[in-house]
């Protein structure tokens, strides 16, 4: 549909009451560019700094760490909260001191993790995950923790993958 002045239609009115959800990228503890903001938030009447704000509000312990935030919009009102992904946990795991992003580029994490911390961060992506079991959802992990380039338990997340597979490291369900 082609909404102008020659179609002689109005676009819809927008109804201040609905609830929408917008997805943004934004890196934890910064104030985002208002730039990046404005296009998405704009036409639904909110002010791009107020949120930017919001946003840097809620992501202070993710700091430096790039996270997916979920802002929920209703009565011209913004709330903000994360919406961890696997990499952002796996990251924040590894412990390291936050790094200047503008400064520091291409960076190799080398750390290691114990198995029981991909296990709590599986149980946290586990109703995002399309795996049937949560041993599933923990190979899920560690291949996210094989392409961040740390290590689980002293091996290979890979090998790691390859154990849990043929059964000779259990995963248990609860």
């Amino acid at each position: 549909f082609f909404f102008g002045p020659a179609s002689g239609k109005m676009p819809p009115k927008f109804d201040p009451n609905e609830v929408k959800t917008i997805y943004v990228r934004a890196v934890g503890g910064e104030i985002g560019a208002t730039s990046t903001l404005a296009p998405k938030v704009g036409p639904l009447g909110l002010n791009a700094k107020k949120v930017g704000e919001d946003i840097m509000k809620c992501s202070k312990e993710w700091k430096g760490l790039r996270v997916t935030v979920k802002l929920t919009i209703k009565n011209r009102q913004a709330s903000a909260e994360i919406v961890p992904s696997s990499t952002s946990l796996v990251l924040r795991a590894l412990k390291e001191p936050p790094r200047d992003r503008k400064k520091v580029k291409h960076i190799k994490h080398s750390g290691n993790i114990p198995l029981e911390e991909i296990i709590n961060i599986a149980r946290i992506m586990r109703p995002r995950s399309m795996a049937r079991e949560l041993k599933g959802t923990v190979k899920e992990i560690l291949g996210s923790a094989f392409s961040t380039g740390c290590t689980v338990e002293g091996k290979c997340p890979k090998d790691l993958c390859d154990e849990i597979t043929a059964g000779t490291v259990e995963i248990p369900e609860k």
